[in-house]
């Protein structure tokens, strides 16, 4: 979802997410009620926000992880395996035991998307992910994000065009309403035509 500040972007997402209710209607994910059904919800559904701050909850790197899988059915030496494997593919296992909160930026935006991919949901939000990264961090949660073989689907918020233009589809949002859907290349041309205006 590309477009200017304040065009809808972000409200959309945390209707998605079920972190705002509706004023008129009804948001559904994957058959779940936004709205109405939220604990099946956070089952379905992980978010990403530009600010990693916001995210960490928990003193230690991979304990911040294993708080993303709290409230499942898995074992503690499931959790501890899936923690070990998240923090390796994301390329934190070595920090494991470090306080979250002396990460980088970088590190810290990598640990957030950890945390929402470890607990592998059918769908993940990133509102900005990549907003306060230097462009080294900023290609590393790009290919986190985008990778391949992810099991999940990605609603994207962003003014990266670039990170815009890799993804399947792009939706451009324009005074709280959706003003283009369709191939990337398409839909970022008339966001730049738009500007221009």
């Amino acid at each position: 979802m590309i477009g200017s500040n304040g065009s809808g972007k972000s409200t959309l997402a945390r209707l998605v997410g079920g972190l705002t209710k509706p004023s008129a209607g009804r948001v559904h994910v994957h058959g779940v009620d936004a709205a109405e059904e939220t604990k099946a919800l956070r089952r379905l559904v992980s978010i990403v926000f530009s600010n990693p701050d916001a995210q960490i909850v928990m003193p230690t790197v991979a304990e911040d992880v294993a708080f993303s899988l709290r409230g499942t059915k898995l074992t503690k030496p499931e959790i501890a395996a899936r923690v070990a494997a998240a923090l390796d593919a994301f390329g934190l296992g070595a920090l494991a035991d470090r306080s979250a909160h002396e990460l980088s930026g970088g590190q810290k935006q990598l640990l957030a998307l950890c945390g929402a991919l470890v607990r592998r949901p059918a769908l993940l939000i990133a509102d900005e992910p990549t907003a306060y990264l230097d462009a080294r961090n900023s290609r590393a949660v790009a290919e986190h994000l985008l990778r391949p073989e992810g099991d999940h689907q990605l609603v994207l918020v962003t003014h990266d065009l670039e990170l815009a233009a890799r993804c399947d589809t792009a939706v451009l949002f324009e005074g709280g309403r959706v003003v283009a859907v369709g191939q990337p290349e398409g839909v970022i041309d008339t966001y730049r035509v738009s500007l221009r205006s």
